[in-house]
């Protein structure tokens, strides 16, 4: 995650001046500090999508973002069909999905990533259950018990695990509770069963929100298949230990250097990953300081 060479970021922005130098004069009511533009996002990315765009837009008061939350894989669809201009993504696309973009959208594909965050299993704070097995979670995902409660199918949380399980998304078995927040309020009317929602939703140390959901809840730590137990927090996201760490992307489908690649360039680089870390996920690009005593 400390990408330090910070090979990928240095060809985005190389991508953007280029885009700079040909579309400047194309349209001057669209420029990174003036317009107006969609930003789509999974609900489960809710916190840091908010805290991005507002800083964004109190550094830039000349610009609007409005963001709205859909299901990640209507959120692609909006992109390809330019009903978004921006969109947040935990899973992998396909190779079919990477050549749908590229031919659609006419830009090659660069992601942009920006955060580690993860997705995190809970169950009542009153549960006597504090860990589970990559093989229990599998187990249960097949199951007819459907113990399993996501806030959805084709949602980030959903997309990720069965991803990250190969298993296709018509296999799952499991319940629903729209949200992340209301699987935390209610996850005590169901003691056996386990919550599935997005690290984002309970990682912000400074906000008073956060804290109370926090106390509902008791946070499962993972044990992966070498029998080695993992909660989610910034340091097994930072080393990637956690085994359901995930890296949030920017899509975009701006061919221009507009207020969609500023909000990413300001997403990606130092300002923007301060937000990133005060909402408790993991910071993607880690810029060094060097200070000199004298």
């Amino acid at each position: 995650l400390y990408n330090q060479n910070f090979y990928n970021i240095w060809k985005y922005f190389v991508l953007l001046f280029s885009l700079f130098l040909i579309n400047c004069a194309k349209d001057k009511n669209n420029t990174p500090g003036k317009g107006n533009i969609t930003v789509i996002a999974d609900k489960s990315f809710k916190n840091v999508t908010e805290a991005l765009t507002e800083r964004y837009m109190a550094f830039y008061p000349e610009t609007k973002i409005n963001v709205r939350y859909a299901k990640e894989d209507s959120a692609f669809e909006d992109l390809l069909n330019n009903k978004a201009d921006v969109i947040i993504m935990s899973r992998e696309l396909t190779a079919d999905e990477k050549e749908l973009y590229t031919s659609k959208v006419d830009l090659p594909f660069q992601p942009a990533r920006f955060a580690g965050d993860a997705v995190v299993f809970v169950t009542s704070k009153n549960s006597t259950r504090n860990s589970i097995t990559l093989d229990e979670i599998k187990k249960e995902l097949l199951s007819n018990s459907r113990k399993m409660i996501f806030d959805g199918a084709s949602t980030g949380n959903f997309n990720f695990v069965a991803q990250k399980f190969n298993i296709e998304p018509q296999n799952v078995k499991f319940s629903v509770i729209k949200g992340n927040e209301q699987i935390i309020d209610q996850i005590d009317k169901y003691p056996s069963s386990i919550g599935v929602i997005s690290f984002n939703t309970i990682s912000n140390p400074y906000s008073k929100e956060a804290a109370t959901l926090r106390e509902k809840i008791k946070v499962l730590s993972v044990i992966d298949n070498k029998g080695v137990s993992y909660l989610p927090n910034t340091e097994t996201i930072r080393n990637m230990k956690y085994p359901f760490t995930r890296i949030l992307y920017f899509l975009t489908n701006e061919g221009n250097f507009g207020v969609g690649n500023g909000f990413i360039r300001f997403s990606c680089t130092q300002i923007g990953q301060i937000v990133v870390s005060n909402e408790g996920l993991q910071p993607y690009n880690i810029f060094k300081r060097e200070v000199q005593m004298r």
